[in-house]
């Protein structure tokens, strides 16, 4: 069963370039943890990454994960979105250039001249089952 985001929570991923923390389990079992950029769609969060990154082969592997979301101005409020994420290519340049446009004003490949040579795009949709924190 799928958990529901708070309002506040919503606004704040609609409304700001908060940065989230994103944990992965590693074949050996221990946490691996990114930081990335977010949005949403519905109660979904939506992140980016590249075929062959640690983050999207252990989500294959495993696709329970942990996302954090901490806002730099008010560093005891959060939110921990705990639920499973599916993968897929498709969308994923068009995700990262919103992304880009969020976080820096620039399409990605303007911010990030280097990204022309990055493996393909994968969009990661997370289904939250359970939503802990004061946010």
């Amino acid at each position: 069963m799928s958990a529901l985001l708070s309002d506040d929570l919503k606004k704040l991923i609609d409304d700001s370039p908060v940065f989230a923390t994103v944990a992965t389990i590693q074949p050996d079992g221990s946490p691996q943890l990114s930081v990335v950029w977010l949005t949403r769609d519905g109660d979904d969060l939506l992140f980016s990454t590249t075929v062959g990154r640690r983050k999207e082969v252990n989500l294959r592997n495993d696709p329970r994960l942990t996302v954090m979301i901490n806002p730099h101005n008010a560093p005891y409020t959060y939110a921990e979105v705990r639920g499973s994420a599916a993968l897929t290519t498709e969308g994923g340049q068009e995700l990262i250039n919103a992304l880009s446009r969020k976080y820096t004003g620039k399409d990605y490949a303007d911010f990030n001249p280097a990204s022309v040579d990055d493996a393909e795009r994968v969009v990661v949709r997370v289904t939250p089952r359970r939503v802990v924190g004061s946010i």
